[in-house]
């Protein structure tokens, strides 16, 4: 939802707003929303990006997005199905369209797109960089996949949100495999309803990776990341 507090330097917020893989991330400079269904147009204020991971129901909402766009007039980043979807809707030249590989730039904020192991058309997961260099990893609906090894080497994430329930195949244990290999500051299980996905994410992950902070969100709660904490 909307986030009206402006983080600190070497900080990013972030709020989780729907059971899926709602996330309104602000920095310093920006707002961000990725996928942004089951919520009103007007919750969210200010925005400067949507980013959609695929297509699916639970990711996708054209009518939402097209409005959120009307009120912010804000870029629409989107993998190709969804923007196939968006594209007579959403203003061309607010519209782009990602690959994985593909980077947008908001002016000192980065959103590159990376590979996602989900069984939908064309998804993709995104890293954002905050000006200040605080990397979140939104993984979408992703099961791990072994080059998040690798990105979680060059990127030196402070965040990752691993998805633990709803979405194929995925539960608690490959959430925390998706922490394994990616070795986040801090780790937040979502993409579920259920709290006991959510403790047995935390149970596992803290005995496997004590090192790894696993932070438990509530849905609507605002949380404060530091760059290197």
């Amino acid at each position: 939802m909307a986030i009206e507090k402006t983080p600190a330097k070497n900080e990013i917020l972030f709020v989780w707003f729907n059971p899926y893989s709602g996330v309104t991330i602000k920095t310093p400079s920006k707002t961000i929303i990725v996928d942004p269904v089951d919520v009103k147009p007007r919750d969210f204020k200010n925005i400067d990006a949507v980013l959609i991971t695929h297509e699916h129901y639970d990711h996708l909402d054209q009518s939402l997005v097209s409005e959120i766009n009307r009120l912010t007039q804000c870029m629409v980043v989107a993998d190709p199905t969804s923007k196939l979807r968006l594209q007579h809707v959403i203003p061309s030249e607010s519209l782009r369209e990602v690959q994985p590989g593909s980077e947008v730039k908001l002016d000192e904020v980065s959103v590159i797109a990376e590979k996602c192991k989900h069984p939908a058309a064309t998804p993709v997961s995104f890293i954002i960089t905050s000006e200040d260099g605080v990397k979140v990893f939104h993984t979408a609906d992703s099961l791990p996949f072994p080059e998040m090894a690798t990105i979680g080497e060059s990127e030196k994430l402070d965040v990752v949100f691993c998805t633990v329930a709803i979405a194929p195949g995925t539960s608690p244990e490959t959430g925390v495999e998706i922490a394994r290999l990616t070795k986040p500051k801090v780790a937040v299980p979502y993409h579920t309803g259920s709290p006991a996905d959510l403790k047995r994410f935390s149970e596992i992950l803290k005995k496997e990776m004590p090192k790894v902070t696993c932070l438990i969100p509530e849905m609507g709660k605002i949380y404060q990341v530091s760059k290197g904490k």
